[in-house]
Order: C-alpha cells, then structure tokens, then sequence
C-alpha cells in the first residue's frame, strides 16, 4: 500500500528551546524531527501522537500539542518515491510542536532511527538537511503559546 502524500512534522522542545532531533536509520547523519505520513482516517493531531510514540516513546498525551496551522509543500527525494503511488511527486508536511519541560530518554525506533540529540533551538535548526525542518525550528520562538511556561533567554 503506498503512502499518502500528506505528513506531519513535529518539533519536539524543553521549555528553553532545546531541540529533540533523530538521526535517521537509512540516512546515517541526516538529522530531521519526528515526521510521518498520515494514515488513511487519521486526523492530523492523531498522526502526529502515533508518530510522536512511535518515533520516540514519549506519551504524547502527557504534553502540549500545539498545531501550528502551518504547512509546507515539496517534492518528494526521488530516493523515497517508491513509496508512493507513481503519480505523486509532491507532499504537504503540516507543522506541529510538542512542548516538554525538560530534556527526556528517548526510545527511538530502531528501524527508523539509530539515535538522537538535543540542541539549543538555532544550532538544531543548522543540523536538520531538510529546509522545511530548518524552517519550522527557526519558528519555534514566534510559535510559543501561554501554556508552554517558557522561559526565554537570549541565545
């Protein structure tokens, strides 16, 4: 079964900006966020809770979730089109950010990722190789809600 072209991404961040980031399995030293593709009859907000627990073992119920109501479009690495059905070149990434209130153990999965790393906000941002991942990072201070308790200091 091919996947859909739509997905999530997810930034995971302790309340002063550092930033959970995986190295990816088929990639080694390709840095990205949680990402995934949504299911067929998955809401957004549900990929993004099934990718956060797959991805790190983290509950995603136990943090706020905040949708970002942001989305990127781009063409699909010809590397991964196999994928998807052969008509599909493009996917549109939607942007989430899950708030913890300090650094975590994460259990990656192993056929996904091969480990993980968390760096203050603006170097993780210059880590990732994908642009939209970059991008979202880069966003994360305007994208701070109340309920976050942040605690910004200058970096």
């Amino acid at each position: 079964m091919y996947k859909l072209p739509v997905s999530v991404l997810v930034v995971i961040h302790t309340s002063v900006l550092d930033v959970l980031l995986l190295e990816r399995a088929d990639h080694p030293g390709y840095w990205q966020s949680v990402t995934g593709s949504q299911h067929k009859g998955e809401t957004l907000r549900q990929t993004a809770q099934r990718e956060i627990q797959e991805e790190t073992g983290l509950n995603p119920y136990d943090y706020p979730l905040s949708d970002w109501e942001t989305e990127y479009r781009f063409e699909i690495f010809k590397e991964w089109r196999w994928r998807y059905s052969p008509d599909i070149t493009h996917n549109t990434e939607h942007v989430f950010s899950l708030c913890l209130p300090e650094k975590k153990q994460i259990v990656t999965a192993p056929k996904e990722h091969l480990n993980y790393l968390w760096l203050p906000w603006n170097q993780a941002a210059d880590r990732v190789f994908s642009w939209s991942n970059a991008e979202a990072i880069r966003n994360l201070p305007r994208h701070l809600t109340e309920t976050d308790n942040f605690s910004l200091s200058p970096t």
